[in-house]
Order: structure tokens, then sequence, then C-alpha cells
């Protein structure tokens, strides 16, 4: 039985994880000659990624120091310079560049958009997490192996009969069940600190009271494995309908934004967001302090209890925001 759900789990997490490793050849470009290839990355590493195109071509593509990696410009304007360790598999994008004497794309250009790029993030936030429990099952299974090799020696060494047999028979039905359940609890996540970080009118500016609960988060998350960062964006009612969502979404990327380039939470590490704009209000819009509870971005740290076996919810306090 044990093999079973093992061979099922190891099975479920590879499909996953293969989606994105899949086996190509890479082709060599010709030297000096210019290229613009537009595909997918499907692998990565500090200086190069591959990218593969509509018909399944795989390009290695090299970043320099000088290569510009920005998002298309949207609604709020030009696009945004990214870090080239920003760039994630998954992201669908556009390179440009002229072929070097290795026979890989020395970009010049790397543009995408911003949607892309958080859907992007978003995948890369479970199949990191999922290669990560792939190595722990298979840890696992193998350990118990072991464990079960070993009393299975005990039970045939021992001279006490029926009894030491059923019991080393328990033991060993007890391990495996504990695995087991630790195995299923890998991908029941539980929130284990919250915060609320606030901001003023119109405005999606961290207060310096803000940026110190964002350091107790990402402290805390530091301590654990198989963590999540959800961070969720909100507004009070002033102005219209449209504004407050594309504001509710500035301040949850102004929170994202610290806590990559403060504390370097890995991208895959932080959850997609979203911009409620005036919806799922806390207070009443009518009054001052209403309002000042509404503008606001939650914040929440989840652990996999099948990683964590001891967690608890913790609050994290937060300043009153000012008219």
């Amino acid at each position: 039985m044990f093999k079973k759900i093992s061979v099922m789990f190891l099975a479920l997490m590879i499909g996953v994880v293969s989606a994105f490793a899949q086996d190509a050849q890479v082709r060599s470009l010709t030297g000096g000659e210019k290229y613009k290839i537009k595909g997918v990355i499907v692998a990565q590493d500090d200086n190069s990624f591959i990218i593969r195109d509509a018909v399944g071509v795989d390009t290695r593509v090299m970043i320099a120091p000088n290569t510009s990696i920005k998002t298309k410009g949207g609604f709020f304007g030009g696009g945004d310079t990214i870090a080239s360790t920003q760039l994630v598999r998954g992201l669908n994008l556009e390179v440009e560049g002229r072929g070097d004497n290795t026979g890989s794309l020395a970009a010049t250009k790397v543009r995408f958009g911003k949607d892309d790029f958080r859907v992007a993030q978003s995948i890369e936030s479970r199949v990191g997490p999922a290669e990560i429990r792939l190595t722990q099952a298979e840890e696992n299974a193998q350990r118990v192996s072991g464990q079960i090799d070993e009393l299975m020696a005990i039970s045939n060494a021992a001279r006490g009969g029926a009894k030491a047999a059923q019991d080393t028979a328990d033991a060993a039905i007890a391990g495996v069940n504990a695995t087991n359940q630790r195995i299923s609890a890998i991908d029941d996540y539980v929130v284990t600190s919250t915060a609320d970080v606030k901001f003023r009118v119109n405005s999606a500016v961290l207060s310096p009271e803000s940026k110190s609960s964002l350091d107790e988060i990402a402290m805390a998350a530091m301590t654990m494995k198989g963590y999540v960062i959800e961070v969720t964006g909100f507004a009070s009612a002033e102005g219209g309908t449209k504004m407050n969502k594309a504001l509710s979404q500035r301040r949850a990327q102004a929170v994202i934004d610290y806590l990559v380039e403060t504390h370097n939470v890995p991208l895959r590490r932080i959850g997609q967001s979203y911009g409620f704009g005036e919806l799922q209000a806390l207070a009443d819009n009518t009054t001052r302090e209403g309002r000042e509870q509404n503008r606001r971005v939650e914040v929440k740290l989840l652990v996999s209890r099948g990683v964590n076996q001891n967690v608890e919810v913790r609050s994290l306090g937060q300043d009153a925001d000012n008219e």
C-alpha cells in the first residue's frame, strides 16, 4: 500500500515539473547575425536562460550587465526595469540581439507584459515548491524503506516468537502511516503570521511603520521551510471604482517590491497578488476611521503543515493611517 501511494505521489510531482523541463536540443545561432525571438523561458541560471519558441525550438540567451530588461508600457506609462534575477520559468517574452561565438543569443533587449510577468511568478511559486517536495518525498521513501529493512532483520533474529514479530510489524506500519500523513500534508498550507499595512489617501508609499511590519514578516519567513507570502491590496471608496482597483494593485506591488528588494525574498515564495479596490471593505467608508482601515494591504505568511509540524497564527500590529 505504501509503495502505491508513493508512486502516485511521485508521478504527480514529476508531471508538474516536467512541463517546464522537457529535454530539447538547443540550436546554434550564426555569430554577428541579428535575431528577434518570441517564446517562453523553460530553463535558467544566473547569466542566461533558454527560450522555447512557438514551434518548440530552444535558444540559449546570454544576459549582459548592459542588457535592457523591461516590462512593456501600460496604463500608467513606460515599462519598469526588471533585474535579470527576477526572470522566471514560464515567462512569455520577446528577445532581441546578435548571435555570439558560442552559438547563443547575446541579448540587447528583453521585453514582456506585466500580466505575463505576474502569471510567470505565480507559476514559479508553485513549480519551485513542487520540485522541493519531490526531493523530500524521495528522501522520506528511502528512509522509510531502510527502517522497514532494519525492523525485518530484527524480527528474523528475535526469539520472542509471534509477539515479537507482531510488535515489529506494528512499528513498521506505524512508521509508514506517519510518513504518508506527512506527505499528504505537504500541500496543506496554514496562516502563521498576518499583517495589515496601511496607506495614506491616494498613496502607495510605504511608511516606516509599514516597513517595520514587513521586516517582521520577512524575518519570520526566513526561519521556515515551505512558506508562501500572500499579498492582497484594498482601497477606500474615495475616487472612482476603476481608479481604486488600480491603486489597490499598486499598493500590493509596493509591498512585494519591498520584500524582494530589501529582504531578497525569492519570487517563487510570493503568491500572485490581487487588488480588490474598494471591494471587501473592513469598515464604514462614510467615516474617516472606516476609510483609514480600508486603505490597506493584507499580508499573510503561509507555511506547509507537512514541512512545519508545529505552526500557530500570529498577527503583527500596524500603524493607523491619517487623512
